[in-house]
């Protein structure tokens, strides 16, 4: 059986990203804060299983993804009360493919390292649709030993996956893309 993953958020983008990793044979853990949408998921499948809290996820799968709306979010799911990090140490990972400020993945991934924990930031281009049809372009910052870890994870929710440099560099890569899509609709 395949690894256990914990996946944070289930917006529009996160519904299918968390989706193809039950589909893919992932016991997937999850946390949103809408109530209705966790037991829609659980329902559905004996592959998710519901966690209060991020720090309850983070007690049951060494991979946990968020897929949250911005920077405060996200700094507040992993260093806040009842937080990713006060589940996560050596041996965890927590891949971030939200679109925040590259300062905010470079203070979670320090934060996470002083906990013995490693951190990816890989933001996601592609939309809902490129989300429903597994075809995001991922564009991840970190370690390559963590970039490599996580590849099997990527490969179920995405088409186009680089490794674009440390921590930080995805949302740096992310925030170039939109800056040239703009471009294209002026």
């Amino acid at each position: 059986m395949a690894e256990t993953v914990g996946f944070i958020g289930l917006g529009i983008m996160g519904k299918p990203m968390a989706r193809h990793l039950a589909n893919a044979g992932y016991q997937v853990v999850i946390h949103t804060l809408n109530r209705d949408t966790i037991a829609s998921f659980t329902d559905e499948s004996d592959s998710f299983i519901a966690a209060a809290n991020p720090r309850e996820v983070a007690e049951q799968a060494k991979i946990v993804i968020t897929m949250l709306p911005d920077s405060p979010q996200v700094a507040e799911v992993v260093l806040g009360t009842d937080g990713l990090i006060e589940a996560m140490g050596e041996g965890s990972l927590h891949i971030d493919m939200s679109t925040i400020a590259p300062a905010t993945a470079i203070d979670v991934s320090i934060a996470l390292a002083a906990v013995g924990a490693r951190a990816l930031d890989a933001p996601v281009s592609g939309g809902e649709a490129g989300a429903i049809n597994a075809a995001l372009s991922i564009m991840v910052g970190g370690a390559a030993e963590d970039v490599e870890r996580a590849m099997p994870l990527f490969e179920k929710m995405g088409k186009t996956i680089v490794h674009v440099g440390d921590s930080g560099a995805g949302q740096v890569v992310k925030a170039c893309n939109q800056v040239m899509v703009a471009i294209d609709y002026a």
